[in-house]
């Protein structure tokens, strides 16, 4: 079992979407914790936490659920693992 968690930052047409509902639905369906905001800037901010090959899954499950979504721009990076974090959410 390898648990990692990534931090990704999306620019494009990522606000407005739906973006954020896409990925809480997908992470919840790959059993992943974490969150997703909105940033000032227009981008969207993400952190995802399980199985690397569920994290692998998770971009191209969110552009596949939504037409209107497109990623222009990506940064990944890996994080230390959060303890106690369940379920994932939709930040402001």
């Amino acid at each position: 079992m390898s648990v990692i968690r990534r931090r990704w930052h999306f620019t494009g047409n990522v606000q407005g979407v739906g973006f954020r509902y896409y990925a809480r639905y997908s992470a919840q369906h790959l059993g992943l914790t974490g969150w997703v905001a909105n940033n000032w800037d227009g981008s969207v901010s993400m952190e995802a936490q399980g199985e690397r090959a569920a994290l692998d899954q998770l971009v191209p499950m969110i552009e596949r659920s939504n037409r209107w979504v497109r990623i222009e721009g990506m940064t990944v990076e890996n994080l230390p693992l959060k303890e106690h974090e369940y379920g994932f959410s939709e930040r402001e």
